[in-house]
């Protein structure tokens, strides 16, 4: 491990990389080093206007990938940001090459990442501090409803567009606690329907949120899959569960929704949500306008 510097900003990498050449968006104020993607993320400010910088190619720490691998996802990737364009996903100014590197330059959007694996270890020292996930969780129900709307409003977007969401989960969406906007932030592994799992249970995702296909090489990853995925989402946002009850979604491969006396909201939207999460696909709604439908209804008897 060696420690980087750009500014003021120190982060760690397997070696010594020059970012210099990233000077001419500014000054570095943010940075993520610990990715899985060998992807180094920073933020640049150059007066009032601020950057986000995905940089691929980079040794980073914790990578799962090699740095050209990192290159191949991000530059496959990036298409996803224009073609998917949603008044609440990041928006992507531009991309190119750079000596070994692949970068893609977007608009900076404030706001906390709701699950920032990246700083738990910082929870954990200090018991005082609490995550976004945590903070989340306490703002009213009305806010969290209209959270819920946006990802149905996204998620419509991509299915009538011809993509499946892959790998969305709560670390792909951001929450400003000032003013209450949601931003969708990493959309790197969408893809062009029709989606077949070939990674068996290791398809992309976290085992927190997944849909049994999810699981099971050959089967399809499509809309019902979406619809598993944000009812898995809502019960994060309104149902409490144990340390325990999360351990054993890793332990079984399997999301189990919560209890209806853990359940924020009322009894009909616990069904609605319930159904969107059936262990079948034939138990589960057909379409998001039919979730969507049904999740409104309930909204009568939320607030």
């Amino acid at each position: 491990m060696v420690i980087n510097k750009l500014d003021s900003i120190e982060f760690r990498l397997k070696e010594l990389q020059d970012f210099s050449w990233l000077k001419k968006y500014g000054t570095a104020f943010w940075v993520v080093d610990e990715t899985g993607s060998g992807c180094i993320c920073i933020g640049m400010e150059e007066g009032e206007k601020k950057y986000f910088c995905k940089i691929a190619g980079v040794n980073t720490v914790e990578a799962e990938v090699s740095p050209k691998e990192s290159v191949e996802i991000l530059k496959e990737a990036v298409h996803l940001y224009y073609d998917l364009s949603h008044p609440n996903l990041i928006k992507i100014i531009e991309e190119y090459d750079y000596n070994q590197f692949y970068i893609a330059i977007f608009e900076w959007a404030d706001g906390e990442c709701l699950f920032d694996h990246w700083n738990f270890e910082k929870y954990r020292k200090d018991t005082t501090i609490k995550s976004p996930k945590e903070r989340f969780k306490e703002l009213d129900v009305a806010k969290r409803l209209k959270a819920v709307d946006v990802l149905f409003s996204f998620l419509q977007n991509v299915n009538q567009k011809g993509y499946v969401a892959v790998d969305f989960y709560d670390g792909s969406i951001m929450y400003d606690f000032l003013t209450d906007k949601i931003t969708i932030c990493d959309i790197d592994f969408f893809k062009k329907a029709p989606v077949v799992n070939d990674r068996g249970v290791e398809w992309f995702g976290t085992k927190r949120l997944k849909a049994p296909e999810e699981y099971t090489e050959g089967s399809a990853i499509d809309e019902q899959t979406n619809i598993f995925t944000l009812g898995a989402l809502i019960f994060e946002f309104f149902g409490s569960f144990s340390d325990e009850e999360i351990r054993q979604r890793y332990c079984n491969n399997r999301f189990v929704p919560c209890s209806l006396t853990d359940w924020q909201l009322s009894e009909e939207s616990y069904r609605v949500a319930s159904k969107a999460v059936s262990l079948t696909k034939r138990e589960r709604y057909l379409t998001f306008s039919e979730f969507l439908y049904e999740w409104n209804e309930t909204r009568k008897h939320i607030t």
